[in-house]
């Protein structure tokens, strides 16, 4: 499976590749240094293996189930934050986000909580950015399967939760990856 071309013409099997060349388009086309590429192995619809390269930084985050999350081969490991005043949540808003009063107040609502917001335009970089303690929480809803599948690898590797739910027929997802001590 891959951004470009969604699913391959056969069914996807129980194990499958996902693969995105380059997360972070918009940034990419405007030169904002937040881009990257993303590889995911998954198997039962699970993550187990996830590579991010962000080549503007030239770093490689790698992550496996049953293995150490690694940023140019040093370990990497989540935060310790486990309240989110203190903490800081990256977000994005998917191209059909909902920018209804009430759907904005909502969001300003869960902003308030924490003690800084982001939104860095490139999924699979708000993923590693939670493996490697640079942010507590990465939350989206809307966002697709081949620009988190990764990270969530790399996030769990590294001791944190990525949860991936709300499977869409067009391959959109809402996810939660945290640090595992903040719940919100």
């Amino acid at each position: 499976m891959a951004e470009e071309s969604g699913q391959s013409e056969n069914n996807l099997e129980e194990t499958f590749w996902v693969v995105d060349p380059l997360d972070g388009t918009a940034n990419y086309t405007r030169d904002i240094p937040l881009c990257c590429v993303s590889i995911a192995l998954m198997h039962k619809m699970e993550p187990v293996i996830g590579v991010v390269y962000d080549f503007n930084n030239n770093n490689l985050y790698e992550g496996s189930f049953d293995g150490e999350a690694k940023l140019n081969g040093s370990i990497i490991k989540v935060s310790d934050i486990n309240e989110p005043k203190e903490g800081i949540l990256v977000t994005g808003l998917p191209n059909n986000t909902d920018y209804s009063d009430s759907a904005l107040l909502k969001m300003v609502k869960d902003f308030q909580e924490w003690r800084k917001v982001r939104m860095i335009g490139s999924a699979a970089i708000a993923s590693c950015y939670i493996a490697s303690a640079k942010a507590d929480v990465y939350k989206e809803f809307g966002t697709y399967l081949w620009d988190v599948a990764a990270g969530a690898a790399i996030v769990n590797a590294a001791g944190g939760k990525a949860e991936i739910t709300n499977y869409r027929d067009n391959y959109q997802v809402d996810v939660h990856f945290s640090n595992s001590k903040i719940i919100d």
